[in-house]
């Protein structure tokens, strides 16, 4: 649906609005960056399931970052951020890119609290979990970053490293409420499915690549030497069946959870307000808010810092939100055109 730029943004119901009646709850994912540990078992699962081809070995010059972003080849990507102490600090915790309004110190703290994982059963990320949600909420797992071996800003402590600190992310499509991608689809290859995701169907996309600059977090990709975009589906074919996606199947931190969208949206504002009341301010919710850009997003994250320092754009917006100004315009337009052709042709042939 091709929303309004002169329109504010409601709550809106994407899966009825795509004709889906007697439906599931919308489906999403809420990703807690503070408990992930990089380990990039998502991207491999992600991979695996869904018969995606391999990226290759090529560390980018990014840490240990061998993706990059989000391409046609790479459903999830596992962003490693490393924030070094600015030249010149003496170990106060001061970090280039640090959190606004607090210290890296502070984010890091907890990072050796351990986890509280039962060995013994999954993790329940699934729909209606009051256990899990508890431990994500309170006592669940506290890492806030990855650190050399202690929490940096901690310098004269002895013996751990206090020079840097990890942000990673497990990034993904964003499944948004008002998908500018469905706009500009001249084929239906992108359709809303009944759990309110976003998919492509690989047999009807033509390549034409309208969507890639369509989408306002440059999630959409062609593949080379096919031509076609891909992206992630969120599991279609799992959900459809009652399971758990895959990528969120196989992390061991429970920093990727998988449920009804507005149950995860709950754990995640209770999260957030746990890790403030543990000293970490800098704790944020993005992508959460139906009242934003986007009228919020299906795949939602708990960031560390700016998202900007994610490689996210701050304000995201529909991007084909002036289609139908413009179109209003180009219709006048035409009309005075031919007003005035006709006018002319009248007035020369008198």
């Amino acid at each position: 649906m091709v929303v309004d730029g002169d329109s504010l943004f409601g709550p809106v119901d994407p899966v009825s609005d795509a004709g889906w009646s007697d439906a599931p709850p919308r489906m999403g994912f809420f990703t807690d960056t503070s408990v992930c540990i990089g380990c990039k078992a998502c991207e491999v699962a992600c991979k695996e399931w869904n018969g995606v081809p391999g990226s290759g070995l090529d560390l980018l010059g990014m840490s240990y970052d061998n993706t990059g972003a989000l391409t046609a080849n790479s459903w999830r990507h596992v962003a490693f951020v490393e924030q070094p102490r600015r030249v010149g600090s003496s170990g106060s915790g001061a970090f280039a890119g640090a959190p606004t309004g607090g210290s890296a110190g502070a984010v890091s703290a907890g990072v050796a609290a351990g986890s509280s994982h039962d060995s013994g059963t999954r993790p329940g990320l699934s729909t209606g979990s009051s256990e899990a949600a508890g431990r994500m909420a309170g006592g669940g797992p506290q890492f806030l970053g990855m650190p050399g071996s202690q929490p940096p800003g901690r310098a004269g402590d002895g013996g751990g490293r206090s020079d840097f600190r990890w942000l990673m992310m497990s990034d993904v499509c964003k499944h948004c409420t008002h998908a500018a991608c469905l706009d500009v689809c001249p084929t239906g290859s992108l359709f809303r499915t009944e759990f309110g995701t976003v998919v492509v169907q690989e047999d009807i996309c033509n390549g034409c690549g309208y969507c890639v600059p369509a989408c306002p977090y440059g999630v959409i990709d062609q593949r080379r030497g096919d031509g076609r975009v891909w992206k992630c589906t969120l599991c279609y074919d799992r959900i459809g069946a009652g399971a758990m996606p895959a990528c969120a199947q196989a992390c061991p931190t429970e920093s990727i959870q998988y449920g009804p969208l507005e149950e995860l949206r709950e754990r995640a504002a209770a999260r957030v307000a746990v890790l403030h009341e543990q000293g970490v301010p800098e704790a944020r919710l993005y992508g959460h808010d139906p009242g934003d850009g986007v009228g919020g997003d299906g795949a939602f994250f708990l960031l560390l810092d700016e998202p900007e320092v994610y490689g996210l754009p701050p304000d995201p917006v529909v991007t084909t939100r002036d289609l139908p100004r413009m179109w209003r315009r180009a219709g006048v337009a035409a009309l005075a055109m031919a007003a005035a052709a006709v006018a002319a042709f009248v007035g020369g042939s008198s």
